[in-house]
């Protein structure tokens, strides 16, 4: 198992906990549909999956990957930034999400130079944080290493330290090959 594999997986499995058939899920970063997929199945028929990508392929592919498992009545996918979401998500599902997903970085098997910005990722995780319910959970897997992700993933672990503690629990998971510019998995649970 990669290091990346690792932590999407430990990602899935704090998530699937938290997250009852019925629920309504934010995939805030398509990538190539496998979070989107999961959370599609972990909601259930009567749950819902919110899902946003600036990448047309993104949207693409991930319409494809849940076409082919019957799970497309179950997502609304969103071309727009993850910055935008509350502008996108119902009003009356504002303080309800269960469980909301960041894949940081660029599309692989895409065009390496478009990755998420940090500015735009920093308004999405407090946004991300006035949506989700109470308790809900906050995965966010970023990636240091490439161009832009050591600063994203700086500004990420500086933003976790702030929260307020008293309505806030944030851990960070790092990969099992433990080094600066390796993966690591924000983990921020909403309790008050």
């Amino acid at each position: 198992m990669t290091h990346i594999s690792f932590l999407a997986e430990t990602a899935h499995n704090l998530v699937r906990q938290n997250l009852p058939q019925g629920s309504i899920a934010i995939d805030a970063t398509l990538g190539n549909g496998h979070d989107t997929v999961f959370l599609a199945q972990s909601v259930g028929d009567n749950g819902q999956v919110y899902g946003f990508d600036v990448q047309i392929q993104a949207f693409q592919a991930t319409m494809q990957r849940l076409r082919q498992r019957d799970l497309l009545h179950r997502a609304m996918l969103i071309h727009a930034s993850h910055a935008s979401m509350d502008e996108h998500i119902p009003q009356k599902f504002h303080g309800q999400i269960q469980a909301i997903m960041f894949n940081l970085g660029y599309l692989p098997g895409a065009d390496k130079s478009i990755i998420t910005q940090t500015d735009s990722t920093l308004i999405a995780v407090n946004t991300a944080c006035r949506l989700l319910a109470t308790p809900g959970i906050l995965t966010v897997l970023a990636y240091p290493g490439h161009a832009g992700g050591d600063e994203e993933a700086l500004r990420l672990s500086e933003w976790c330290q702030q929260l307020d503690q008293h309505r806030f629990q944030a851990d960070i998971v790092l990969s099992q090959h433990d080094k600066p510019r390796a993966p690591r998995l924000f983990v921020i649970r909403k309790m008050a």
